[in-house]
């Protein structure tokens, strides 16, 4: 087992040393607002109906079925692009596909919860995975610890970024899911649905380990000899190959990033020093590589580093700090604000 392995999402190491300031995050859920950016709009035809939706404190499984229900369609008539968080204020996209139904009067939806806030045709189902980022307003509440630093290694965050660790959700309650994951893998037999979600946790934990032994070394955000690149806003990835001044220019702009495993069937693309080190830390969690590898998941690859858009910050009373900033789809809030407060 690796040392990091399991050890709790706040003991993975910092990129800019440990936190400067301790806070409270959550506190209500206006205090986490999240906005999906989809990165389309409807077309305006079609049997489907895309919804832009306004959840507190609600699951968006359960606002799925309970559209689905309303709706009076089948709950896989009903489709969007990501998992929001529960605890928090969001709004994304849904869509119904109603078929020959007229359109529901949503503003007798019985949930006080979930507010339609518009709804337009359009020809195709929203899938997973179809969305180009979202947008964050967190508000720390209770702060403390040194606000100068603070303001430093938000300075810092904006240039350089963060580790892009998968963040404590992915790993379910207490990190129980890689656990499961683990039986799954010696023979416990799991529902279909809750099977994904495992090898999900198992892939992450050998990314984050890969990524914490980086970290230390100080080369989440610089090449090691043999890296293989993210390209950004995109799954695509190249190399290896020699580390040019092009190669150098692409990284200073973030139009590449360096590329860490999720792990499948066969050997990782990187050699040498980058290619050692992964195989180095998967093979601390030889289980998980070999069920991965059973499992037929293909070798996959996620940038390293991490670089919030457009991060604004305001002190909005001495023990209040507002964060607003934009992620790519599948990156997480939680991992910008580890690197500022303990939480």
């Amino acid at each position: 087992m690796s040392e990091f392995e399991q050890s709790g999402h706040v003991q993975l190491p910092w990129a800019y040393g440990a936190p400067p300031l301790i806070a409270q995050l959550r506190a209500s859920p206006e205090d986490f607002r999240v906005e999906e950016i989809l990165g389309y709009d409807a077309d305006g035809k079609g049997e489907h109906l895309l919804l832009w939706v306004e959840k507190r404190g609600a699951n968006t499984d359960w606002v799925a079925r309970e559209l689905a229900k309303f709706a009076g369609v089948p709950p896989v008539a009903v489709g969007y692009a990501g998992m929001k968080d529960r605890h928090a204020v969001t709004r994304q996209t849904f869509s119904v596909q109603l078929a020959g139904k007229p359109d529901p009067d949503w503003s007798l939806l019985p949930h006080p919860e979930v507010k339609v806030l518009a709804a337009k045709r359009h020809s195709r189902k929203l899938k997973r995975g179809a969305l180009r980022g979202n947008r964050f307003i967190l508000v720390l509440r209770g702060v403390q610890g040194d606000r100068e630093a603070a303001d430093r290694v938000l300075a810092q965050i904006a240039a350089r970024g963060v580790p892009n660790y998968f963040g404590e959700q992915r790993f379910g309650r207490e990190g129980g899911n890689v656990a499961q994951a683990r039986a799954m893998f010696a023979g416990r037999r799991v529902e279909r649905d809750k099977r994904s979600m495992l090898l999900s946790a198992a892939r992450s934990q050998i990314f984050n380990n890969v990524l914490a032994a980086r970290v230390d070394r100080g080369a989440w955000d610089t090449p090691l000899e043999g890296e293989i690149w993210s390209l950004a806003g995109s799954r695509s990835w190249f190399g290896p190959e020699p580390f040019t001044e092009v190669l150098a220019e692409r990284l200073a702009r973030a139009d590449i990033h360096p590329s860490g495993p999720l792990w499948g069937q066969g050997e990782p693309p990187t050699v040498s020093e980058a290619g050692a080190l992964e195989r180095e830390v998967a093979a601390a969690s030889s289980d998980l590589v070999a069920g991965l590898a059973a499992a037929r998941m293909d070798q996959e690859r996620r940038p390293l580093r991490l670089i919030p858009q457009g991060l604004n910050w305001r002190w909005l009373d001495q023990d209040a700090l507002e964060l607003v900033f934009e992620l790519p789809a599948g990156a997480y809030a939680t991992v910008v604000v580890r690197e500022l407060a303990q939480v």
